[in-house]
């Protein structure tokens, strides 16, 4: 039997239910599928509330689940996966073996372009916290020639991923002034990133510890959430603001929706902030405004992606490295905080 080191997911809880394996199940690539020898893998919100059981069911939302619900342990997490193909399968085409690749970790509703994701690997089937995962073919995309490093590469899909998607979904265009919330996070940073790139102007909400940190990352402003977010962003958009990409949700909802202008966005992905808010409807309707949610991404939002990562079009900040058998160090020092960017897992 082939063997491989992997970090075992064996129920929901602390740290403890994190298991070191040396000789973990190899898995072997089916019809339509891929070997992916992993060299670099990054850390995300996702896998700590997974591995705590946060997401709550319907009707539930204390019941320790998943992202999409129940999961089935044990289960071998990370969804941002950099490597190379050393294995095809039936109807893959063997010169695909030894290519760079970068993995989609969306498992999507149906075969087409803009299909929403239902699953996530690392939580509704095996990831990359492993010497090797198995994902379809289809979904390793070949990123030979970017100049970005293993390391950076592995911090795009996830985070930046569900950034394109906001960006995406909410149309921020080149000339726009879009203020980004909990602007030093994973997902804030690829939205301060991505955004400038598209020729936005970027107003990021940050600690004021992070701030250089943020503003080095393309922001044009950045705002200190530890006063009046509100005021300090009317002072610098007195016009007014066209679109917000919220990963924090929280009272900022209602205080800043009034600065939004006629017809402009809210999109927002996440609520660390808090999941329940009092809002003011009227300010919605009367001007015109969407408030949209967003998920992740959909295969067109990836491709976009993909092409950023092949032209180098953006540098990722790889914040902290660990070796695959320091996750649970990893892990601790991502809850901490402190960082800006991401952290990368490398894989040996």
């Amino acid at each position: 039997m082939r063997t491989m080191t992997a970090q075992v997911l064996t129920a929901h809880g602390g740290p403890d239910v994190l298991q070191w394996h040396d000789d973990w199940p190899r898995p072997t690539a089916g019809h339509g599928q891929v070997l992916v020898r992993v060299r670099s893998a990054a850390l995300n919100n996702t896998d700590l509330w997974t591995r705590e059981g946060a997401y709550g069911l319907p009707g539930d939302p204390d019941a320790r689940a998943g992202w999409r619900g129940p999961i089935a342990f044990p289960r071998i997490q990370g969804g941002d996966i950099a490597g190379e193909i050393t294995e095809v399968g039936d109807g893959v085409d063997g010169a695909r073996v030894g290519q760079r690749v970068l993995v989609d970790p969306a498992l999507y509703r149906d075969e087409t372009p803009a299909a929403p994701p239902v699953g996530l690997l690392g939580s509704e089937a095996d990831g990359g916290f492993a010497q090797y995962v198995v994902v379809r073919a289809d979904q390793a995309h070949d990123v030979t020639g970017s100049p970005l490093t293993d390391a950076e590469l592995a911090t795009l899909p996830v985070a930046y991923g569900t950034a394109m998607g906001m960006l995406e979904r909410g149309g921020v265009a080149d000339g726009e002034t879009v203020v980004v919330t909990g602007a030093s996070g994973g997902v804030g940073l690829a939205l301060v990133q991505l955004a400038s790139a598209r020729g936005a102007r970027v107003i990021a909400v940050s600690s004021a510890a992070k701030a250089e940190g943020v503003r080095a990352a393309g922001a044009a402003e950045v705002v200190d959430r530890g006063r009046d977010v509100a005021e300090q962003v009317r002072m610098l958009a007195p016009d007014g603001i066209d679109a917000v990409a919220d990963v924090a949700g929280g009272p900022l909802v209602a205080e800043l929706t009034p600065l939004v202008r006629d017809d402009g966005r809210w999109v927002i992905a996440g609520a660390v902030a808090g999941a329940v808010v009092e809002y003011d409807l009227r300010r919605l309707y009367l001007h015109n405004l969407s408030l949209v949610g967003s998920s992740m991404h959909t295969r067109e939002h990836f491709a976009t992606l993909l092409d950023a990562a092949r032209h180098g079009e953006v540098r990722p900040v790889v914040a902290a490295r660990f070796r695959l058998e320091e996750l649970a160090e990893a892990q601790a020092t991502f809850q901490r905080h402190e960082h800006i960017g991401k952290i990368v897992l490398t894989v040996a």
